[in-house]
């Protein structure tokens, strides 16, 4: 498992970014910061928007989709806690990014994503840069992938109204999951704990992710 972490000619900026992006502006888990100093973002977006792979913004990544911006995905991903024995459940798969990152940070990735054409461009990219404990399938993520619950931790990288039932149902008793929860210009970030089988909701920070879609799936 991992990356080729040879410098390359972005490295400068992935530095910046750590430094001015995330860790100026709160995020202190050294792990993160450490993952997020090593995988190669520009790998994960088109080529006419390489040159701003590391910008302080999403990006498009085709399909009505986008990258997020890297200081909500960093602090997605500190405040899930994420313990290096951990299996994780990723619903939106998208560019492919956010999963390169999580399975540097965990055992085990399951990822789900809807859009036939960047599940198969993402594993792709994963798979040319030496990741090998991601899991990758084109399905509903609301539904998200019974046959490897529980998990430990879940990732939505996709807005929705309310908490899926489903991914709630394969979360393991004492795990978490990071959601965000809202209509579709504005939402917020949650973090739900499953305590005794019941949620317990923090609220974090204001949002804004494409729509969750529930439902027929994108082949391609």
């Amino acid at each position: 498992m991992g990356f080729p972490f040879q410098r390359d000619s972005f490295q400068r900026q992935r530095e910046e970014m750590v430094r001015t992006q995330l860790a100026e502006r709160g995020i202190d888990d050294l792990r993160v910061l450490d993952a997020m100093r090593k995988v190669p973002r520009h790998e994960f977006v088109p080529e006419p928007y390489r040159l701003d792979a590391y910008g302080d913004h999403p990006l498009p990544i085709g399909e009505g989709q986008t990258i997020s911006q890297p200081y909500i995905v960093a602090a997605m991903l500190e405040h899930l806690a994420l313990e290096a024995t951990d299996r994780v459940l990723e619903v939106g798969t998208g560019s492919g990014y956010v999963t390169a990152l999580l399975s540097l940070l965990c055992a085990e990735v399951y990822s789900v994503e809807r859009h036939a054409a960047l599940a198969v461009s993402a594993e792709s990219t994963l798979h040319r840069l030496e990741c090998r404990n991601v899991k990758i399938r084109i399905g509903d993520g609301t539904q998200g992938w019974a046959e490897y619950a529980p998990f430990d931790a879940i990732l939505v990288s996709a807005a929705t109204p309310a908490m899926p039932p489903a991914l709630f149902d394969q979360l393991r008793d004492g795990g978490r999951m990071m959601v965000p929860v809202g209509p579709p210009f504005s939402q917020e970030l949650q973090l739900i704990g499953k305590v005794s089988g019941e949620p317990e909701v923090k609220i974090l920070e204001g949002c804004r992710f494409v729509p969750l879609v529930e439902g027929t799936v994108d082949s391609g």
